[in-house]
């Protein structure tokens, strides 16, 4: 009888710690960034390149191994910045810089004697990468709001809580590429994109994997272009005002497979191809098989993995009139690529149809080809009242300013 009881306790015991037991072998769902990685054929240890966030000393940025094209100079604007991305400028010319991982936007502004002054505006936030001034109003669009903080180069020490407008915009805030670029246009309105919420999948395509518009206060949305997968980086050509948008394709398709893109975009609503087409490619593994041919074609094409990200025209005149109207993109470099690629600044000549003839390069260094490693990451380019090109490089939380004299 008491060995009776002995194992009926024991079975007992037993049928109360299985479930435990089966909980602490389940495996921790995969993060985001892995979808499709599994029978993908590439290498099991490719994972993103965490930033640095925290503040890099001057003389450990690495500003020695930038080199340009002759007659180019760079120098460290700003520096102490962790997870510097996209730059918008005010009418004052206080650069304002967003972020993602870290949550914060910073304000820079110019002392007498050149030198510069960071200031952590606001912290707290998720992924505010989208900035922009527009009539002296600084717009901060994180993953789950839309914020206006007025009149705000009067205002950096004491910015407050700004304007709501998070339910006017109407953005969704799924967070897988939910981090938010926008651009003021040449018609008043707001410019951003919308990224799809998965590597490739099917989705709505009315909804994600779009650029849209606004005006300032989030009425008025317009889909400026369907099937780009996730822009960050948008402009409007200071000529013919159209809008040109780079973008990065999907993960796991191999190595070389896909491209980044750029994108022109001739009128509102046209179709660019996401998830069935990258330019002429026919992704094999989108939910339906299309005709490439039914979609716009890319501008260019930017290299597989090559993370391209900030863009601009260039519209000053201290640089050689080989570079007017032309674009500058920062190029972040690849994490899902057995070999490295991107890591630098090129730019798309156009000639005078706005048809891309090649893609130079301009700032180069920050790949290192021999060990397969980086120095840096540019990820957006902001051109000065002066004529002059700023650089934001997130792995070291720098600002470079590039300058030319002949």
């Amino acid at each position: 009888m008491v060995r009776t009881r002995i194992a009926a306790a024991g079975l007992l015991a037993a049928l109360c710690l299985a479930p435990v037991v089966q909980a602490q072998q389940t495996p921790a769902p995969a993060p985001a960034w892995a979808a499709g990685r599994e029978g993908s054929g590439m290498a099991a240890n490719l994972a993103p390149h965490a930033p640095r966030l925290t503040v890099t000393p001057r003389d450990q940025l690495p500003l020695s191994a930038i080199r340009l094209p002759q007659g180019f100079t760079a120098e460290v604007y700003a520096h102490g910045i962790p997870g510097a991305r996209m730059m918008a400028e005010g009418p004052n010319g206080t650069i304002f810089a967003g972020s993602r991982t870290i949550g914060r936007v910073y304000a820079i502004t110019r002392n007498p004697d050149g030198t510069t002054r960071t200031r952590t505006l606001l912290q707290g936030l998720n992924q505010p990468n989208g900035i922009e001034v527009v009539d002296g109003n600084l717009y901060v669009v994180a993953i789950n709001r839309v914020l206006r903080f007025d009149n705000i180069e009067q205002n950096l020490d004491n910015p407050g809580s700004g304007t709501d407008l998070t339910a006017a915009f109407g953005l969704p805030t799924e967070e897988h590429h939910g981090w938010k670029f926008v651009t003021a246009g040449p018609d008043g309105r707001l410019y951003m994109n919308v990224g799809v919420p998965c590597n490739i999948c099917e989705f709505d395509r009315d909804k994600f994997a779009l650029l849209v518009s606004f005006r300032p206060d989030g009425s008025d949305r317009r889909i400026e272009a369907r099937g780009i997968r996730n822009s960050v980086g948008m402009d409007h050509h200071p000529q013919t005002r159209e809008l040109w948008a780079t973008n990065n394709g999907r993960d796991w398709a191999g190595n070389d497979m896909p491209n980044d893109t750029l994108h022109r975009v001739r009128r509102s609503g046209e179709d660019h191809g996401f998830p069935f087409c990258v330019g002429d490619w026919a992704d094999p593994g989108a939910h339906a098989q299309r005709n490439c041919s039914e979609f716009q074609q890319p501008a260019a094409l930017l290299g597989p993995h090559t993370a391209s990200l900030g863009m601009r025209f260039y519209t000053g005149t201290m640089f050689p009139e080989a570079y007017r109207n032309q674009i500058f993109i920062a190029r972040r470099g690849s994490w899902n690529r057995e070999g490295l690629n991107g890591y630098d600044v090129v730019v798309a000549k156009l000639d005078g149809e706005s048809r891309v003839t090649g893609i130079e390069p301009f700032l180069e260094g920050f790949r290192d080809e021999a060990n397969n490693r980086f120095l840096g990451r540019p990820v957006d380019v902001h051109v000065m009242r002066d004529g002059s090109l700023l650089v934001a490089e997130e792995q070291y939380g720098a600002i470079y300013r590039i300058t030319y004299r002949q």
